[in-house]
């Protein structure tokens, strides 16, 4: 495998040497001095060019990267295009090192440089950022939530939990984890990250997708959460359902608590409704 340095000299090469190529910016986890480095982590880099559809018309260029074994071009694609302006291509190499690349316009770059703060300037051939960038993952770090967000948090996970009490009942075991993986088990973690955010002063973040929760909670929370993936069969996700709901009643309670704000009702005339179907479905 091409070391880091290696890539980032190829990279910094190809941009030098191609005319078009005026910008050059390392974005993401290699950024952050937060983050530990290892094998897995992506080279995200943005190359702001001018006349970006002479590198799209012909992919022959990427040949400089490496040999590549995989690639995807989001925007060219029908199923999942992109949302993003731009051209991108995602590319793995024989050596399974993986480069993000974006080709920007150099008109979007004052719209650029106002987004993510995860960003390092490695070349600019005209001098066309005037200010001074340090990387910071601030914009990641759990935000205190507002009374009216906390709510919002309950109502979702609460008015969630029918349509996975429905998919029980009504034995759609994949329409049941489904809302429980991508709506109810979510609200939970914002929760846990919340709790989080007090015991740390909002002051770090807890990484995509959670992924660093566990570093910040006891190991008991974190066991029962983990438990709560066992969903291999009807059994398993009413008790999966049920322990969320319970964790989820702990971890806001104590959120409230901290913050001042209400634990709504609610939850209890749910939580007759889950028990009440589960009974009269199980029996």
């Amino acid at each position: 495998m091409r070391t880091e340095q290696e890539i980032m000299n190829l990279m910094l090469d190809i941009a030098k040497q191609d005319e078009r190529i005026r910008i050059m910016i390392l974005e993401g986890s290699r950024t952050n001095v937060n983050i530990p480095k290892d094998e897995f982590q992506d080279y995200d880099m943005t190359y702001f060019v001018i006349d970006i559809k002479s590198f799209i018309s012909n992919d022959e260029w990427l040949k400089k990267f490496g040999n590549i074994i995989m690639m995807q071009k989001p925007e060219d694609m029908a199923l999942f295009p992109a949302e993003e302006s731009g051209y991108s291509y995602i590319m793995y190499f024989d050596d399974y090192n993986k480069i993000d690349l974006t080709l920007l316009p150099l008109e979007e770059l004052e719209d650029y440089l106002n987004g993510d703060k995860l960003m390092k300037v490695i070349l600019d051939k005209d001098a066309r950022i005037q200010r001074h960038i340090i990387p910071t993952d601030i914009d990641y770090h759990i935000n205190k939530p507002s009374a009216r967000e906390y709510d919002d948090c309950c109502n979702e996970f609460w008015n969630t939990t029918p349509y996975v009490v429905k998919g029980l009942c009504r034995k759609e075991i994949l329409f049941a984890i489904d809302h429980l993986n991508q709506i109810v088990r979510h609200e939970l973690l914002r929760m846990i990250s919340w709790k989080v955010g007090i015991e740390t002063g909002f002051k770090l973040s807890v990484g995509k997708n959670f992924k660093f929760i566990d570093r910040y909670i006891c190991q008991d929370l974190w066991d029962r959460f983990l438990s709560t993936y066992q969903m291999d069969s009807y059994e398993k996700v009413w008790e999966a359902l049920l322990l969320c709901h319970q964790l989820f009643r702990e971890v806001s309670g104590e959120v409230a608590k901290q913050l001042h704000y209400t634990y709504p009702k609610y939850d209890d005339n749910i939580t007759k409704y889950t028990l009440d179907m589960k009974r009269k479905y199980t029996s």
